[in-house]
């Protein structure tokens, strides 16, 4: 979300779990002009948190001229320094699938590995080895691509005294609100452990 209604929709989503304490918030309103304007963007969005056993993740859109073409994906464990993540290509996506499971630790350099049933050429078994910046990177493109629900694929209703919101029982933690109070705001914002749900059925 734009970091204008970020404090807005916080304080109106509150009551869901989503939220920032009051240091991260400051933060990131210093931060995100500076990684705007040092990265030449049109706009920065905040695109929410990843929680990780040792530290958090806290995940930012940086948006170009081309808003679908020129996007980038930053990461921060403290809303001041921000790091660019890999882009997530196929092969990426294949990797983290294979080698990284469980739960996020909390830092970057942490190596997931996994041996594969595949031989290589010459004989012994593959090794897949990932970071866990490489895996923080898959996570939040599939996200975005799995969860994130296009404009227009909703029928919209009309709240006047409440937020209304659609919450992901695929990824638990990812929140769509639509039309709130008084600001007409609207937007997304994920804040969950990065892991997907896979027992739909037992929900």
């Amino acid at each position: 979300m734009d970091l204008e209604a970020l404090y807005t929709s916080l304080d109106l989503l509150s009551r869901f779990g989503v939220t920032l304490n009051a240091e991260h918030r400051a933060a990131l309103q210093t931060s995100f002009i500076i990684l705007k304007t040092h990265m030449k963007f049109s706009r920065v969005l905040f695109w929410g948190k990843i929680f990780g056993l040792e530290r958090d993740y806290y995940i930012a859109q940086g948006l170009g001229e081309d808003e679908i073409k020129d996007r980038k994906y930053f990461y921060s464990q403290d809303c001041i320094d921000w790091y660019l993540l890999p882009p997530a290509t196929e092969t990426l996506i294949d990797e983290v699938a294979v080698a990284a499971k469980g739960r996020f630790m909390g830092d970057p350099s942490h190596k997931y590995e996994q041996g594969t049933m595949e031989k290589e050429e010459g004989g012994g078994f593959k090794v897949v080895k990932v970071s866990e910046e490489q895996r923080l990177a898959v996570t939040v493109f599939t996200i975005d691509q799995e969860a994130v629900v296009p404009k227009g694929a909703y029928i919209k209703k009309t709240f006047s005294d409440c937020v209304c919101t659609m919450q992901s029982l695929l990824w638990q933690g990812l929140t769509t609100f639509f039309e709130l109070p008084i600001t007409k705001l609207q937007g997304y914002i994920y804040m969950g452990d990065g892991l997907p749900t896979f027992d739909l059925s037992f929900m």
